[in-house]
């Protein structure tokens, strides 16, 4: 029998046609689907946006997030046709608000639009067909050959089909002359067996996502905050280092913490993770009360941290929470409590 899969078109790059304005999503997807030729599956398809992905926000998240709760029972998996540029905050966001999901959701786009002669569409959209029929229940990025767990996900390339990339887990499967082929080393846990699927679509976007970088003036951060910001992300040095000479980052966290304002602290390094307990710099901002975001995308990082502010939750509860791995987006090592006796 069919696998049966619900494709929900969003627009995107993958549905794009050219205009005097540039590229703008106007395929169907239904259009999407005819340029593919026959599939093994039972394909539905409904269209709920037709927008270029940087038009996505949190508005949008919620209605992609309700389509999917309303149809998980429905079909055996979705595909989220997607444009690229914000398409891993998507999957990262959905990761929270669809917990415990129980089938597996494909996100996937292309870097040039189906209609093209040698778009790379067709292959991805057909990829994340055979993923959301193969796939353990959890939310995924499918793109160039590779599925990725979706709040592992980053775009690393803006012109080259290999746009996405798993950070600091492989990817969960590839694809090779043998078909789909999983990796022993990340089969994401099968939620079939545990809780049921939750639809939680609360969250709080007042948040920030700061670089720091040398000079940075840390009353930017107290600025911030007066202007409605209620936590921010900073992305530090390394492992996770910041200034305390001169421009005192560290005191500034310290005080906006005992303010009652998260601060996470993640790498401005793509690859592994951040450690506050290793340099004088990050156990001072430890000290402070800084949530360390460990091995997680800046994308996961921001997404994790409005869903858990919409949850009305205090920094003690946000600290809990960054200390929880709930979809395969932070790796929880034993005793890692990243506190400094």
């Amino acid at each position: 029998m069919q696998k049966k899969i619900l494709l929900l078109s969003t627009g995107g790059t993958i549905a794009s046609v050219v205009s005097e304005a540039g590229l703008v999503p106007k395929e169907s997807g239904e259009q999407l689907i005819n340029m593919l030729g026959e599939l093994p599956y039972d394909i539905t398809v409904e269209d709920i946006l037709q927008l270029d992905s940087s038009n996505i926000q949190p508005e949008e998240w919620k209605l992609i997030a309700e389509k999917i709760y309303e149809n998980r029972n429905k079909y055996d998996g979705i595909v989220v046709s997607h444009g690229t540029d914000t398409m891993a905050y998507t999957a990262s966001m959905l990761s929270f608000m669809l917990q415990n999901i129980n089938i597996p959701v494909v996100l996937t786009g292309s870097q040039v639009p189906i209609n093209v002669v040698l778009s790379d569409a067709p292959d991805n959209l057909k990829l994340a067909f055979a993923a959301a029929a193969s796939c353990h229940p959890n939310i995924y990025l499918a793109f160039d050959r590779k599925v990725m767990l979706g709040c592992r996900s980053v775009k690393v390339r803006t012109i080259n089909f290999d746009a996405f990339e798993s950070v600091n887990v492989p990817p969960v499967a590839r694809v090779t002359s043998d078909g789909l082929v999983f990796s022993d080393q990340n089969v994401p846990k099968n939620t079939k067996d545990m809780k049921d699927t939750t639809l939680n679509t609360s969250i709080n976007p007042h948040v920030s996502l700061v670089k720091l970088f040398p000079g940075f003036d840390p009353n930017l951060l107290f600025a911030m905050v007066e202007s409605g910001c209620q936590g921010i992300v900073i992305e530090a040095y390394g492992l996770g280092g910041m200034n305390y000479i001169r421009r005192n980052m560290v005191a500034a966290i310290g005080k906006l913490i005992r303010r009652g304002i998260p601060i996470i602290a993640t790498s401005q390094c793509l690859y592994e993770r951040s450690d506050l307990t290793k340099y004088e710099v990050g156990r001072e901002a430890l000290l402070e009360g800084a949530i360390s975001a460990r091995d997680m995308t800046s994308e996961s990082a921001i997404t994790k941290l409005m869903w858990g502010l919409g949850q009305n939750w205090d920094v003690h509860q946000i600290s809990d929470f960054f200390n929880t791995d709930v979809a395969g987006e932070v790796t929880i090592e034993k005793n890692d409590n990243l506190q400094i006796d």
